[in-house]
């Protein structure tokens, strides 16, 4: 497993760039991948590391004691699994994640949930928090443009909202022309209402020309902002829109009174208007997701970290 113990790289983040709109907001992450992946998406924001073969792109080496004491040692209040899909280096995330909680951190996936029923179980009872890629909601999508089925993912984000206590929130990447129209952004949305709830958050993120798909545009802003109301209208509490500028779609508003209860500019909180457990000031309701305490203060800054550790440390 030539991935254990060795990254292509660590850095400091928002919790909210992965995203996370409801989960410790505010706070910093430490982030980071190994490379490959056990999807071939032509889309690929991400390829670099993804398709990379791993001597190419595994340079730091540290141990899960060294990760999770780093973190601690930088004020991080969680570590994330991301850049590549933690579940291809399941074994080496599990231990970094039961050193994590040894020292009282959180930790988050980013993942495709693209995973067997039985490793499902082992990582994820390792997690607290997952944004789950939904890529598309046809089967032709997932088999055409990521070498994959649309099923394994339905059932793992089914099997978190139900048997787990993983906090869990959702990004659909809307690929112009392939993934957009209204129907099926209707029925994704319709079936997360149905099946998850409404409490789990979307975000709706732009996609721009990547990898093998470097002859379509780039997402327009409006089509971010039509797939939100779809989502809204059909009774989802919490729709975001990602990768571009725009306030109202980075806004928590209450479900109970539609006050702004969280406002941000890009990755940093301008406006915090919940409890210290999470209810609106305005109206005692409560806002789906994990909170604790005051909001973090890291903003929008971004900071490698290099871990001078010895794989034996």
């Amino acid at each position: 497993m030539t991935t254990y113990g060795r990254s292509s790289g660590f850095c400091i983040d928002p919790i909210e760039k992965k995203p996370l709109a409801q989960f410790l907001p505010g706070t910093a992450v430490l982030s980071f991948g190994t490379a490959g992946c056990n999807l071939t998406c032509k889309f690929c924001q991400n390829w670099d590391i993804s398709k990379s073969r791993e001597s190419d792109t595994l340079c730091d080496a540290a141990s899960p004691q060294a990760i999770a004491a780093t973190a601690a040692a930088t004020g991080c209040r969680s570590v994330a699994f991301t850049y590549n899909d933690p579940v291809i280096f399941l074994e080496y995330a599990v231990d970094v994640a039961q050193a994590c909680h040894a020292r009282n951190l959180k930790t988050v996936a980013v993942t495709a949930g693209y995973i067997c029923a039985e490793p499902r179980v082992e990582f994820f009872r390792n997690i607290d928090a997952a944004n789950v890629d939904l890529k598309g909601f046809t089967e032709a999508f997932y088999q055409r443009l990521c070498s994959g089925h649309l099923q394994p993912v339905l059932d793992t984000l089914v099997y978190l909202k139900r048997e787990t206590e993983v906090w869990v929130e959702i990004t659909n990447l809307l690929i112009p022309g392939e993934n957009d129209s209204d129907d099926e952004l209707d029925a994704m949305t319709r079936w997360i209402v149905s099946e998850l709830g409404p409490d789990v958050p979307i975000h709706f993120s732009a996609f721009h020309p990547d990898w093998k798909m470097t002859d379509l545009p780039a997402t327009s802003p409006a089509t971010l902002t039509r797939a939100r109301q779809i989502a809204l209208n059909n009774g989802l509490h919490y729709a975001y829109t990602g990768n571009v500028h725009d306030s109202a779609g980075d806004t928590t508003h209450c479900h109970g009174c539609g006050a702004a209860v969280i406002e941000r500019d890009w990755y940093e909180l301008t406006r915090y208007a919940l409890t210290d457990e999470g209810r609106c000031r305005q109206c005692a309701t409560r806002c789906a997701g994990v909170f604790d305490g005051a909001p973090g203060t890291w903003g929008r800054r971004r900071r490698p970290v290099r871990l001078a550790v010895p794989h034996s440390a």
